[in-house]
């Protein structure tokens, strides 16, 4: 049982990239913006961010296709911490699921 599935909103802000790791496993790769507002302390806050999402596996590669430039969707996943070569440290978000927002 997976408790600690992230589901977050957003817009793609560009079209997938797609690569195959070195073990044959293709990827998918895409950058989603995230606005909200958020209630903090009983306040309003305005939320804002942008984080690389990744999807992993070949059944998992047609939740690419239609996604485009500017379309609303909602990903559930999993988040992880990845180190590039270069040494830069960013999140990921894994995502096995990726719905379009009407």
């Amino acid at each position: 049982m997976n408790t600690n599935r992230l589901e977050l909103t957003g817009t793609v802000l560009r079209p997938p990239k797609r690569a195959t790791g070195i073990n044959g496993v293709p990827h998918g790769y895409f950058v989603l913006e995230h606005r909200s507002m958020q209630q903090e302390a009983g306040l309003n806050r305005p939320v804002y961010c942008k984080i690389q999402v990744v999807v992993s596996g070949r059944e998992a590669q047609p939740l690419l296709d239609s996604l485009d430039s500017g379309q609303p969707i909602r990903v559930a996943g999993f988040l992880a911490w990845q180190q590039s070569r270069n040494g830069q440290s960013r999140l990921i978000l894994h995502a096995d699921s990726i719905e379009p927002i009407s």
